[in-house]
C-alpha cells in the first residue's frame, strides 16, 4: 500500500501544478494537459459479488491531450468494499463469534486511451486500459492455529488454502492481500461548468483482474470533475 500511496502524493501534486497551468489558458478548451478528480460507486460483480457487495473510493488521473479527440492518461483508483455475510459467516461459525466484521480495499494503477467527442456544452467519450490492480483483505480478529474447518469459498476470499477440503490454518492471518495485471473500459458523458475547459463528467467503467483465488470484477461510476 505504502507504495500506492507515495504514487497518490506525487499524483496530487501534478494535480496542483496542472490546474495552475490551467489558469493561464484562459477559455482554451483544448488543453495539453488534461487531469481528473472523482468519487467512484462500485458495484461488485461475480463472482467477487459473492463475498464484497460494493463501496466508494477516489479516482483521479493526468495525462496528455493529442488533439481534441485523442488522449493518453495514467490514473490512481483506490476503492473501499463492503464484505457480504455470506463471506463472514464461515469465519464466525469457526470462532463461535457473531462480532467477526473484514475489510477490503482495491487499488489500482493503469494507463489509459480515452477517445472523446466534445462539443461546446456537452460531450462523450470512450476510455480503456490496463494497468496494477491489488486487492487487500483482512478481518478484525486472526484465526488460532489448528482451526478445523471445511473448505468453503469465503476462506479462500481471505487469503487461507485448503487441502483435501479442509482450511490450512497454521498461520494465523489477519489479512491478505493479492496483486495481478488487470484491464478496465468504459464510458463517460461530460457537461462544461463555467470557464473552458472544466468540465463535471458522469462515467461509467469496468473493471476486471485476475487476483489470486478471487478474480476481481466490478463496474465503477465516477461522478467528478476534469480538465
Amino acid at each position: 500500500m505504502k507504495p500506492a500511496l507515495r504514487f497518490l502524493a506525487c499524483l496530487s501534486l501534478l494535480l496542483i501544478i496542472c490546474n495552475a497551468r490551467a489558469q493561464s489558458e484562459h477559455e482554451n478548451d483544448d488543453p495539453i494537459v488534461t487531469t481528473s478528480l472523482g468519487i467512484p460507486l462500485s458495484l461488485a460483480l461475480n463472482p467477487t459479488a459473492r463475498f464484497v457487495s460494493g463501496g466508494w473510493g477516489v479516482n483521479s488521473g493526468v495525462g496528455y491531450n493529442f488533439d481534441r479527440r485523442n488522449a493518453l492518461i495514467g490514473e490512481f483508483m483506490w476503492n473501499t468494499l463492503n464484505p457480504t455475510n455470506e463471506a463472514l459467516q464461515p469465519i464466525r461459525v469457526a470462532l463461535q463469534s457473531p462480532n467477526i466484521s473484514g475489510y477490503t480495499n482495491l487499488f489500482a494503477l493503469t494507463g489509459n486511451y480515452r477517445y472523446e467527442l466534445r462539443g461546446k456544452t456537452f460531450g462523450t467519450y470512450f476510455i480503456g486500459g490496463g494497468g496494477w490492480y491489488h486487492r487487500s483483505a483482512g478481518l478484525t480478529k486472526p484465526i488460532p492455529t489448528g482451526t478445523s474447518s471445511s473448505c468453503e469459498p469465503a476462506w479462500l476470499w481471505w487469503g487461507y488454502n485448503c487441502t483435501t477440503g479442509i482450511v490450512i490454518t497454521n498461520v494465523t492471518l489477519a489479512s491478505s492481500g493479492s496483486t495481478a495485471f488487470g484491464a478496465n473500459g468504459g464510458i463517460g458523458f461530460t457537461i462544461r461548468v463555467g470557464e473552458a475547459p472544466y468540465r463535471v463528467y458522469v462515467e461509467s467503467r469496468y473493471h476486471y483482474a485476475p487476483t489470486r483465488n478471487v478474480n476481481t470484477q466490478l463496474i465503477a461510476i465516477t461522478v467528478g470533475i476534469r480538465y
